[in-house]
């Protein structure tokens, strides 16, 4: 990405402002507006650019062999702008390495291969190391006595019978007194006499 004269100069400024806010003019604060748009517009066309070189890479690479020539300007294009070759990419240039330039750009396109694997790896391994292992349980905790339960080795106690109740004795009440009987409670009437035996004794 190239900027103009004008574009740098506005670049500089955001860079010093980044550095020592401070507060800007109503033109400048434009002039940043319009380097950021243009940044950005200029990240989408490239974007737009990269998705069309890998489009055309890959239809050269079906129509090999005869597309051999273009397929090979193509990937060295694409192989500029960062692009990690495919197996694919590799399998081709296997085939086309009777060519010298498809026996460099194998030789190139290994090389990135393997550093990518080996980045890959690197990464598992120091992720799988910094992943903490799992921590051991804590022993559990023996149970404590709660108010008003039991203790985890006592052991569980009978209830206590009820002392037996000595019966009161049947002859004293209770304040002391003797119980009459039924006779003395209720004495036996004495049965009327007769009217005869009234005129005899009279």
């Amino acid at each position: 990405m190239a900027f103009s004269a004008d574009e740098l100069r506005v670049l500089r400024r955001a860079l010093a402002l980044a550095l020592h806010p401070a507060p800007l003019p109503a033109d400048e604060v434009r002039e940043c507006l319009r380097l950021a748009e243009s940044v950005d517009e200029a990240i989408h066309e490239a974007g737009r650019l990269r998705a069309f070189l890998l489009a055309d890479l890959a239809r050269y690479r079906v129509a090999l062999p005869g597309s051999a020539t273009g397929y090979l300007e193509l990937l060295q294009d694409a192989l500029a702008a960062g692009y990690r070759p495919l197996p694919d990419d590799l399998v081709s240039l296997r085939s086309l390495r009777s060519m010298p330039l498809a026996a460099a750009l194998l030789a190139r396109c290994q090389g990135i291969a393997e550093r990518s694997v080996r980045a890959r790896l690197a990464r598992t391994t120091s992720y799988a190391t910094a992943a903490p292992a799992p921590a051991a349980p804590a022993p559990r905790t023996r149970l404590t006595a709660l108010p008003g339960g039991l203790s985890a080795d006592a052991k569980p106690s009978r209830p206590a019978k009820p002392a037996p109740r000595e019966p009161a004795p049947a002859d004293t009440p209770a304040h002391g007194r003797p119980v009459p009987t039924p006779a003395e409670a209720f004495p036996p009437r004495k049965r009327p006499t007769p009217p005869g035996e009234r005129r005899e004794a009279s």
